[in-house]
């Protein structure tokens, strides 16, 4: 069984928080319903699970639950042998997102307390957006991703101390050895072809085919090109036609959605007109948001341009299989004809977005584009990141422009590239790409205790 972060984030909240209900939102075919059956078995003598997608489609019995006494009656019809006290009896609600009432209706089975609840959903942020009446205070809604690359790594049966080995010089600025640089390089580039979906590293792991695992990848996008179908007859075709674009914006200098492209000559809409698409493509899971801004200030949110993004696939193991197919040459072997370039810009969304951070990039029409803007909190700053994929690393105009606003108060850059060594110069910091696995939002914070004021006397 692949090794999943987020099951300790399940499992804790299930021993921990019996005062809420725990809802686990993701991109289809992640292994949401399979990691949240395995630790549901595990910790409840009692499991029930319900996939409401499959209810819909077919007995439609929770269809017309109107009260918690509605839902107990249906539960009780299929699962009655099943069912004990909160303790020891978990419902597990699958693809919640397909019952919206039965969403609204979390926050009553919570205040009952009668079982203990779980719930996932595919598109749970599009259901809580739209839904009238969000059960605040009773759910916390928790994102899990595809297998980041640590996640990989110990797929690939690299263990734990060695990944914390390089974790450890990473934090203290210092290169990996040859050997090791060249062990990580390759079994990055390795995570490059395969990504992190989970049923594709276990297809991957029994039989290093590509030819097998592109399949499955092939299968995966074309479930995403259905679900966008399968939303308001309105809006379905713009959202194919701006997911299917993701791809070949990549290529483009430039990778930002233009608004004029989406639609054919003569049909051309503002920007806004789109942002529909856009809340469904980011909040299905199925693609990255990456938001402008063109003068940074910390923290970066007050600064995002509505009208300027850049969307990635959610799994660059997608990505690689429409751009080289079967050719996995194309990557392993580093071929000067092939800028990879795209590539390595989405394996490093994928990275920061899995690890907590905002996406944002930088582009100003005097001083150029930056890959990527993050928060740099402890310093309260600005992070700027550049990816390199090529041997021209140190080259970046754009990014030196930017460090040189004093304005902006940048503490320190980086540039991400294949070169092995660790060297700072000019307030830029030259990492390995694999380094980008180590950037983590909260990193090692520990609880932070405020001491309460003294009162004063008299």
């Amino acid at each position: 069984m692949l090794y999943r972060k987020f099951a300790n984030k399940i499992e804790r909240y299930l021993r921990e928080e019996p005062h809420k209900i725990l809802l686990v939102n993701g991109a289809r075919q992640i292994g949401k319903t399979f990691l949240i059956r395995h630790i549901g078995q595990k910790l409840f003598p009692n499991y029930v699970e319900i996939n409401l997608k499959e209810d819909s489609e077919g007995q439609g019995l929770f269809a017309h639950v109107k009260s918690t006494d509605d839902f107990y009656l249906q539960l009780g019809a299929i699962a009655g042998n099943h069912l004990d006290q909160k303790e020891n009896t978990l419902v597990f609600l699958d693809e919640i997102q397909s019952y919206p009432h039965i969403l609204t209706m979390l926050k009553f089975l919570n205040q009952d307390q009668r079982y203990t609840y779980i719930a996932s959903g595919s598109q749970l942020g599009v259901a809580l957006s739209r839904s009238a009446s969000v059960p605040l205070g009773s759910i916390s809604v928790q994102q899990m991703y595809p297998l980041d690359f640590e996640e990989f790594l110990l797929a690939m049966g690299c263990g734990q101390e060695t990944i914390d080995g390089f974790r450890s010089c990473f934090r203290a600025g210092k290169s990996l050895n040859e050997s090791q640089h060249e062990f990580m390089l390759r079994q990055f580039r390795l995570y490059l072809l395969v990504g992190g979906m989970p049923e594709v590293v276990n297809r991957f792991l029994a039989t290093r085919n590509i030819v097998q695992v592109r399949q499955i990848q092939r299968e995966i996008y074309e479930l995403y090109r259905i679900d966008a179908s399968q939303y308001d007859n309105e809006r379905k075709l713009m959202i194919r036609r701006i997911f299917d674009m993701i791809p070949s914006n990549m290529e483009n200098k430039k990778k930002r959605i233009v608004a004029k492209k989406i639609e054919p000559a003569g049909r051309h809409k503002q920007f806004s007109d789109y942002a529909e698409e856009f809340e469904y493509l980011t909040q299905s899971g199925v693609a990255l948001q990456v938001q402008a801004i063109s003068n940074p200030r910390f923290p970066l949110i007050e600064s995002e341009q509505k009208n300027l993004l850049k969307l990635y696939l959610n799994d660059v193991g997608l990505l690689t299989m429409l751009l080289y197919d079967i050719n996995i040459n194309a990557i392993l072997q580093d071929q000067r004809s092939v800028n990879l370039g795209a590539v390595y810009e989405s394996v490093v969304a994928q990275e920061l977005h899995a690890h907590g951070f905002s996406l944002h990039y930088y582009d100003n029409k005097q001083k150029g584009e930056v890959d990527f803007l993050i928060d740099d909190y402890p310093h309260l700053t600005i992070r700027p990141i550049e990816v390199k994929s090529g041997k021209d690393y140190k080259v970046h105009s754009a990014l030196d422009r930017f460090l040189a606003v004093p304005d902006y108060g940048i503490h320190q850059a980086t540039v991400f590239s294949n070169e092995r060594e660790v060297v700072s110069s000019n307030g830029v910091t030259y990492q390995p790409i694999y380094y980008c696995m180590f950037y983590q939002r909260d990193g090692d914070v520990k609880d932070v205790i405020i001491p309460p004021v003294p009162v004063p006397a008299g």
